[in-house]
């Protein structure tokens, strides 16, 4: 399921990327890695606040898709 699908909360386990190779550096570069948890602090219809790693993040939705988790 990608992230941008997940309620505020919710913690769940980055299972892998999608898009572009730059696309996939970019959310390695942030944290984005495979086996990694993530927490969903808010949402909204431009993009999503997460946890990653203890940092707060701000993601649009557009990347949001592109990581898809368990």
């Amino acid at each position: 399921m990608p992230l941008a699908m997940v309620s505020i909360g919710e913690k769940r386990k980055i299972k892998s990327l999608t898009g572009t190779e730059d696309i996939k550096k970019h959310l390695i570069d942030l944290g984005f890695v495979s086996g990694q948890d993530v927490l969903v602090l808010g949402d909204s219809a431009a993009g999503m606040i997460l946890l990653v790693k203890g940092t707060k993040l701000a993601l649009n939705r557009g990347l949001a898709q592109k990581i898809l988790v368990a």
